[in-house]
């Protein structure tokens, strides 16, 4: 008897993650790195006004290839005997297969589908082969699969909508900046140009002193005075 696969397991597989969205091509940070799992479809953070009330699953990025947090994958399917790695202090499971060709096998754990090579007492380096090897043996996968009603991003994902609130405050407070370094720097060169334009006005006349020349370059600093030896 044939199986069915979850319409989201398939969108997990077959949807393609961490390419720039067709629909914000013109946005900041608009890399799809979520499935919505009711549309079986993958989103940028641009488009999750429209999928708020989905079910949505993020989907992450280690060693070139897409991994999900093992504490929302659980809530989909059985994730027992799948190995997880470690990263940002969270625990992620690879989605895809990632063979390893080896033409011989020594003692130990091996992955049960790409002779990837495990911990104990894992079997599975990933969902994908979980999935091929329930499917392989049992010819069901329904067992596995879990109700899940809600699933929401995880509390550190971050919003574009946080990052727009703070954008023009930054954006207005930089560019007061802005204009008050550029009317100091318009001052200072103001005020060099009209000494340089006072000593080239005595030049001209030949009329130039050591003490003129002081004066005109430095306004401000009188000339150093060596003090009298007792």
């Amino acid at each position: 008897m044939g199986y069915q696969k979850a319409a989201w397991l398939e969108a997990l597989y077959t949807e393609k993650f961490f390419v720039g969205c067709s629909y914000h091509e013109n946005a900041k940070k608009n890399e799809k790195n979520i499935c919505c799992l009711d549309c079986c479809i993958s989103i940028c953070p641009h488009c999750l006004p429209s999928h708020r009330f989905h079910r949505l699953l993020q989907v992450r990025r280690y060693v070139y290839h897409d991994v999900v947090r093992l504490e929302d994958l659980d809530k989909l399917i059985d994730c027992s005997n799948v190995q997880a790695y470690t990263i940002n202090s969270a625990k992620v499971v690879f989605i895809k297969k990632r063979p390893q060709n080896r033409q011989f096998k020594g003692s130990g754990n091996y992955c049960t589908s790409c002779d990837r090579s495990l911990q104990e007492p894992f079997i599975h380096c990933s969902l994908g082969c979980k999935v091929d090897f329930v499917v392989k043996h049992y010819k069901d996968l329904s067992p596995y699969l879990r109700t899940c009603k809600t699933l929401q991003l995880s509390p550190d994902f971050l919003m574009p909508q946080e990052m727009g609130d703070d954008e023009p405050m930054s954006s207005s407070s930089s560019g007061s900046e802005n204009m008050m370094s550029m009317a100091c720097t318009s001052e200072i060169v103001r005020k060099r140009r009209s000494g340089w334009n006072v000593c080239a006005r005595l030049m001209a006349n030949n009329k130039v002193s050591d003490e003129d020349m002081a004066t005109s370059m430095s306004r401000r600093k009188g000339i150093p005075h060596r003090s009298p030896l007792c």
